[in-house]
């Protein structure tokens, strides 16, 4: 199977502008493409992942990938998905941002020897004088189609700043700057970037009278339809010190059942043969089919060293018998206090001390922990949304609650 087609199997694909010259390019190997990532954190999230695997899969096949680190539209903020204005950042926060990417993207993409290259837009977009730039691209934009874009619409009930509204020129002008200096053909993006994307190819079109292509990449959905990388603690992200491996390993081993397939096909680079013999596992079996999709991910962005402890760890946590042979207790609404639980009260409701100042004694002494992870704060308190997923409570080194909620 060429690499084209494989990315459609993986069900990758969302839109392309020319299939025939896009299949050709890729499975050639002659692709110089680039995706873009504003830095608009310190750290890649999940949100990223699926972006930098598919610059890998196109990487091993002898394509050239340019991550574009977006300094200069961060300037601005993409109001892609947006119902409000991004923040406005530094400089300085910028680059501390960029720094920090590079760092992270070096585990997915090699850039020895000119495989493959990492450039910043501001090298070009934060020097460019304003009168010649709208009077030498601006002309080329219709600001009827603009506003028909479904970026923009979004937010235009709720007032679009001019700002934002330069987004879309700034993107355009990124994709031709990156044609001219490096001979870069094809733009990669998520599918809410489409019409950023196509005003690229446009200005390439109009400006040099050559083209240059566009292809958009499903977005990470689970089977409810909401964006993946999420937990009640916020965005799941690459960088251990926000996100242990641990946690980066339990966010994966908890996907539900109907989303486990659809994320080994889209993020690992198992042979497509091996998923598909899973498709057909049910029951317990779907377990171990989330075990190998944490273990794969925890590897990819981690190494294989943090991979196995994070899985040994899993297996410790569960080491009395798995989840559903745990012992659990369901939480009643009468534990709750203004919707939360404290740590204390929870040790002791489920059953796990037999007094609160034994359950004191058991936190101040470091034997307690969460789902893996030591609580060391008598105050740590749980809402109700916090028992969404399976939360193992553990006070010493063997006994366990499996704390759900009805």
């Amino acid at each position: 199977m060429e690499l084209y087609d494989e990315l459609v199997a993986r069900g990758l694909i969302a839109q392309v502008t020319n299939e025939e010259e896009i299949k050709k390019l890729i499975n050639a190997g002659k692709a110089v493409f680039y995706i873009g990532f504003d830095p608009t954190a310190d750290s890649l999230h999940v949100g990223h992942f699926m972006a930098l695997c598919l610059m890998k899969r196109l990487q091993m096949a002898g394509n050239k990938p340019i991550a574009l680190i977006g300094g200069g539209t961060a300037m601005i903020g993409d109001p892609s998905g947006r119902t409000d204005m991004r923040q406005m950042m530094t400089k300085e926060t910028i680059e501390h941002n960029c720094e920090c990417f590079k760092k992270q993207m070096s585990r997915f993409i090699d850039f020895s020897d000119d495989k493959a290259l990492m450039v910043n837009n501001a090298d070009w977009l934060l020097d460019l004088n304003y009168i010649e730039f709208i009077r030498d691209v601006g002309s080329h934009f219709s600001v009827n189609r603009m506003l028909s874009a479904e970026c923009y619409k979004q937010r235009m009930e709720k007032g679009l700043s001019f700002l934002e509204f330069n987004y879309m020129i700034m993107q355009s002008y990124d994709f031709m700057a990156l044609y001219e200096k490096y001979g870069c053909n094809l733009e990669f993006g998520g599918d809410d970037q489409w019409s950023n994307m196509l005003g690229g190819t446009e200005l390439i079109r109009r400006k040099l009278g050559k083209d240059a292509h566009a292809m958009t990449i499903n977005l990470l959905l689970n089977s409810e339809g909401k964006k993946m990388g999420k937990t009640q603690k916020g965005a799941v992200w690459l960088d251990p010190e926000k996100t242990t491996p641990f946690e980066f390993f339990q966010y994966w081993r908890n996907v539900d059942d109907g989303d486990v397939i659809k994320c080994l096909k889209m993020l690992t680079f198992l042979p497509l043969e091996q998923i598909q013999e899973m498709e057909a596992w049910e029951g317990s079996q779907l377990n171990k089919a989330k075990e190998i999709l944490a273990y794969e991910l925890t590897n990819l962005v981690h190494g294989e060293e943090e991979a196995i402890k994070a899985k040994d760890a899993a297996k410790a946590l569960f080491s009395s018998g798995n989840a559903a042979n745990m012992p659990s207790y369901t939480l009643k609404d009468e534990d709750l206090t203004d919707g939360s639980i404290d740590i204390l009260s929870l040790l002791y409701v489920s059953g796990l001390v037999p007094s609160k100042s034994e359950a004191r004694r058991a936190v101040q002494q470091g034997g307690v922990s969460v789902n893996g992870e030591k609580v060391t704060d008598i105050k740590t308190s749980y809402t109700a949304s916090d028992f969404a997923e399976d939360m193992v409570l553990k006070k010493g080194k063997k006994n366990f609650r499996r704390v759900v909620v009805k």
